[in-house]
Order: C-alpha cells, then structure tokens, then sequence
C-alpha cells in the first residue's frame, strides 16, 4: 500500500461520522452544480432537523438537485444560500427561505479568499489517483477558492465523476476527511428547439466567422447555435460551460483550438453539466482543460483570443440597451452569472461580438420583452455601455456605437409587430427618436 493509499485510508469515514463535525452558525460551501456532495449536504441536513442545529449557511452556484435542505422545514437550520438562484433553489429564495449572493462568476474565487471565509468546504470529486489527487471533475469553477481559508476540507469521493484535466486537483494530503457515495450525476435532457431557438441560432451563426472562439452557455439558442455551426472551420472553445452540442463539434472537426491565441489547441471550461456521454467523453481528455472562473471567465483572459462570439440569454430589453437576465422586476428568478463577463471579453478581442438573445414576447405574445424601460426592480445584468448585440426571432439589433435613438429603433425592428406601433410611439414620447 503507497502512502497515499494509506492516508486515504485513514481518513475514510462515513458522511454521518463526518458532518458531526459541522456546528451551528457554520459557513459550509461547495463548488457549483455537480460539485456538490450527494451524500454529505444530506446527511448534514438530516442531522440539523434530528439535533436542533441552528444557523448554518450552505453556498454553492447553481443548484441541481431538490435536496433536503431547500425544504421548508430546514428554515432557519440549514439556509441554502445561491450565488446564481437555478432550480429547487427558487422557490426557497423567492419565500424568503433562503438568501442570494450578487456577483460576477469571474470575481467568486476572490470572494472566499478576501471577504468570506469558509467554516468547512465540502465537494464531490473524481477517486484518488496513485499520485494522491482527486479531480473536481466538473465543477472546476471556485472550489480552489472555498478552501482557501477553510477550517475543515471534506471529499465525497463518486467513481461516476470524471477526472478532468486542467487547474482542478485537490491532494489528499490537503483533506480532513473522505466518504464514498458511488451515485450518477444527473443529466441534462436535450429539449427540442423551437422554430424561435433555429431562427436565432441561424441569425447568430450567420455572424460567426471561421477560426472564431466561441462561448455557447445552456439553453435552446446556443443548442441551436451548436448546430448551426457544422459548416464552420477551425473553431476554438473557451466557455465557462460545456455543453453536450461541443462534444459534437469537436468530434466533427469543426473545433480544432487552432487559431486561439492562448490555450492553442486546448478546449477550455469551468464547469460542465449535460448527459452520461458527454461526462464520458471528458473522463481523462488530455485535449479539454477546466480552470476556475477566475481565469475562465475573466474579461482580459477573455480578450486575449481573437474573434470571441459569447452567446447567453435574458428576460427583457429596454430601449438603452439595458439587459435584465436575472429578476422579473425585483423578484430574483437567477443571477448575473457569467454574462458580462463574457460580453466584456468578446468587446476586449479583436473582431470580436457579444449577442445575447430572448424571444420577443411573453405569456402567449401579450408581453413584449423589448421595452421603453425595464420592469420597475429589474436588476441590470448587462449595461447599455456594454451591450453589443440582441437578437430575437425577428433578427438582430446591433446597438455598439449607436446613439440612444437609434437604439431605440434598431430594437423596435426587432420586437414581435403587434408591439411595434406602440413602441414607436412612445419612443417619440419619450423624445428619443430625432
């Protein structure tokens, strides 16, 4: 037995034994999405609502799963806290039941190193290989950061978590104490696009030159996107997350990194969420690298490559430009995420464009999502001096170096017809059109 093997062995227990370590008023985080340990966030659960426990603040990004701690019953014992609210996450926020986290992706690291400091880190990894480390596998984003100042370090140790390469290692010999719980990730269903998601994905990618580097985030217009791109050639990838419509461009030969400037020939990505296949196909992928956010997603790394295209999704667009992704009026609905960042970045690169898109309408066509002004407690995820490019199922309104009226009226092309008289006449109202 190594003496790796043996400290494992040592520090094998159970997620029972292991959150008995965990007191009231604990700090506890753990990386985004599939970062978080299965086994150990609910039996710190279960022991909370058994011993009273009181207090404790549970951090992640993005939560997948309806775990037992966003239930009503945990309130006030174990309070979920989003720093992107997704999901089972939701409803807890939004009933006052848990808390969100404003901030920018690329900045998270830096705030568990500098302003908050972790009671006890906690994440999912890939097994220990014979040199000591474990992987994050894919959830690469901020865990280097949570543990930074930590006061305990915990594994749950899953053979269904893939051993990614990159900046996304943790030594045995930095750890506490380890469990086990063997349990498949869950997997993201690709939906069906929508005629909507095919027209937008076909106007963007009409824009996205050969030897370009992309960023396609989730949903169905970069889905849509991913597909549109089968005809394009020597695409590179550096993306916060990877989807399921990458591994099929990589394996086409569409994406070759090629032409990146920095990362030549490496697909880079922060944190990955998709199905069984693409896990598989980045288990010990020497060509994809993940790195935490705070490389990833910053704009000056960003920029460094030519012809960035980022492609994200918002709620509503006010005639500025001024780009609401995150609330429905002042209702939280998800978060800034990596979106200016992105945008950021690609007005950073040479040749490079920023489109972020939403179908025009909501509710059955009885809204319009392109507006005179944003919905009263709306948050500003993009601002109208970042703002490039919004697209929706009528075209693209490009808004860089263009004066507010004409803004005004390149949105206005673009919203659903039934809203544009009636956008058009308040533009004139409002004294924006010349």
């Amino acid at each position: 037995m190594s003496k790796f093997q043996e400290m494992y062995k040592q520090k094998l227990s159970t997620a029972e034994e292991i959150v008995k370590q965990v007191k009231s008023g604990d700090i506890c985080a753990c990386p985004s999405a599939l970062g978080e340990p299965a086994a150990l966030v609910e039996a710190l659960a279960e022991r909370a609502l058994k011993e009273d426990l009181s207090g404790i603040t549970h951090h992640m990004l993005l939560a997948c799963r309806k775990w037992k701690y966003l239930q009503p019953e945990l309130a006030g014992k174990m309070t979920h806290v989003a720093w992107f609210t997704s999901g089972g996450a939701r409803p807890a926020v939004n009933e006052g039941r848990a808390d969100y986290m404003p901030n920018f992706y690329h900045e998270v690291p830096r705030y568990w190193r500098e302003y908050i400091a972790a009671d006890v880190f906690y994440a999912m990894v890939s097994p220990m290989d014979k040199h000591g480390y474990f992987s994050f596998g894919v959830a690469a984003s901020e865990g280097r950061g949570q543990m930074s100042r930590a006061k305990k370090i915990f594994l749950e140790v899953n053979e269904y978590m893939p051993r990614i390469h990159g900046d996304n290692f943790v030594h045995i010999s930095e750890v506490d104490a380890i469990c086990e719980a063997n349990i498949p990730l869950p997997e993201l269903p690709d939906a069906p696009l929508a005629e909507k998601d095919i027209l937008m994905g076909n106007y963007i990618a009409e824009q996205i030159p050969d030897g370009a580097c992309i960023q396609l985030g989730i949903g169905g217009v970069p889905n849509a996107v991913g597909k549109a791109l089968m005809n394009k050639k020597d695409l590179g990838l550096h993306s916060e997350m990877f989807t399921d419509s990458m591994v099929s461009l990589i394996e086409a030969g569409v994406v070759t990194n090629r032409k990146k400037n920095i990362n030549k020939l490496k697909t880079i990505a922060s944190f990955a969420f998709g199905s069984r296949k693409m896990y598989d196909y980045l288990d010990d992928n020497p060509g994809v690298e993940f790195y935490p956010v705070s490389y990833v997603n910053e704009p000056t790394i960003i920029g460094q490559n030519d012809n960035v295209i980022s492609i994200n999704a918002c709620l509503e667009v006010d005639f500025l430009g001024q780009v609401c992704s995150e609330s429905i009026g002042p209702k939280n609905f998800s978060g800034t995420g990596g979106q200016l960042d992105f945008v950021r970045g690609a007005n950073r690169s040479k040749g490079g464009k920023a489109f972020i898109a939403m179908y025009s309408t909501a509710k059955n066509d009885t809204i319009s999502k392109i507006t005179p002004m944003l919905t009263q407690g709306a948050a500003v995820t993009t601002t109208k001096n970042d703002v490039d490019c919004i697209v929706t199922e009528y075209g693209i309104a490009k808004l860089k170096g263009k004066t507010a009226g004409q803004r005004a009226k390149e949105l206005i092309n673009i919203a659903h017809p039934k809203f544009r008289e009636e956008l058009l006449f308040t533009a004139k109202k409002m004294n924006l059109l010349v």
